[in-house]
């Protein structure tokens, strides 16, 4: 009796473990690789978009969703990629790159750095609603925050410029710089910084 006990449970166990990795199985399967981008080294994100960074010794780009069904534009020239969403649902794009420099993000856009962002200098730019959530290792970082956009960083830079405009939010309360450089362009501007040197 204990025997079969078990052997049904195993069984159960068995058939669980077999559904949830099928089921993740065409989750991660569900996105389309962009084989043709590459050298990456700027993006320009417009619209509802939600966009994931991470470095990487070569340059990929995965759109989630149904892509190809969506009013979705990726393209890439001269080594900037440029992704477009206007759809009421946010087009999901995880862009893993080996030389990118900067990011320029307008509408509601939404970046995200899916582990930390190493480079020499990175500059970022916020305009709009968009935000941006980094975790950067950088020698120079230039952020710029206009309109309503928020900026929330973490890591370390050695120098840092920051200009930032009226209604933007800058949250740096982990984000530590040698040198900090910042021009506000009205007194209106809601800074967190608690900058410490290196």
């Amino acid at each position: 009796m204990k025997t079969k006990f078990l052997s049904v449970i195993t069984m159960f166990v068995v058939m669980f473990g077999l559904t949830t990795t099928y089921a993740a199985s065409l989750k991660d399967n569900n996105y389309t690789v962009l084989n043709d981008i590459t050298a990456i080294n700027k993006i320009e994100v417009h619209g509802n978009v939600e966009l994931y960074v991470s470095d990487a010794s070569s340059d990929q780009v995965k759109v989630y969703n149904k892509y190809y069904a969506e009013s979705a534009l990726v393209q890439s020239s001269n080594g900037v990629l440029r992704i477009t969403s206007y759809s009421n649902e946010k087009l999901v794009v995880w862009v893993s790159a080996n030389d990118l420099r900067s990011i320029s993000a307008y509408d509601n856009a939404d970046i995200k750095s899916f582990g930390n962002i190493s480079k020499i200098e990175f500059n970022v730019e916020l305009h709009d609603n968009a935000s941006a959530k980094l975790n950067l290792d950088a020698y120079s970082t230039n952020l710029t925050v206009q309109d309503r956009a928020k900026a929330n960083l973490s890591g370390t830079s050695t120098e840092f410029n920051l200009n930032s405009d009226v209604l933007a939010i800058v949250n740096s309360n982990n984000f530590k710089a040698v040198r900090l450089s910042e021009n506000k362009s009205n007194t209106t501007t809601q800074i967190n910084n608690e900058l410490i040197g290196m």
